[in-house]
């Protein structure tokens, strides 16, 4: 099975900086004007799931809760500090979890939509010493 998770947005363009310039994602294709939508494919290759953003002119007014969030697992030390480097130079604020849980095991952050994401400093392999 593959996976999509695909969001209507206002904010196109900032949401593509966000997800492959800071949080570290590949672009993976886009489309214009396919109906009146514009939209983009944001993942990892060669993995079975992508994030798609979409846009056309209509206003969205998007209802998150700070329990709806996306959760990134960095898979090395080198990977996990490079975001974080790229949040701070990017001035991105750091939020607060609601879930505590999110407190201790990662930071948080909110996407140009508002909606929260948590890069997680679990399951990260640590170079030979």
């Amino acid at each position: 099975m593959k996976f999509r998770l695909a969001r209507h947005t206002n904010r196109l363009k900032q949401l593509v900086d966000f997800y492959v310039n800071i949080i570290g994602l590949d672009f993976l294709g886009e489309f214009k004007n396919h109906s009146g939508y514009d939209g983009v494919f944001i993942g990892k290759k060669n993995l079975g799931w992508h994030l798609e953003f979409t846009q056309t002119i209509e206003l969205v007014d998007h209802k998150f809760d700070e329990d709806d969030i996306l959760v990134f697992y960095p898979e090395t030390e080198f990977e996990y500090n490079s975001i974080l480097d790229k949040i701070t130079n990017n001035k991105v604020i750091i939020s607060i979890a609601k879930n505590p849980y999110w407190q201790v095991n990662g930071i948080t952050i909110k996407d140009p939509d508002g909606h929260c994401v948590v890069i997680t400093n679990l399951k990260i392999e640590k170079p030979n010493a």
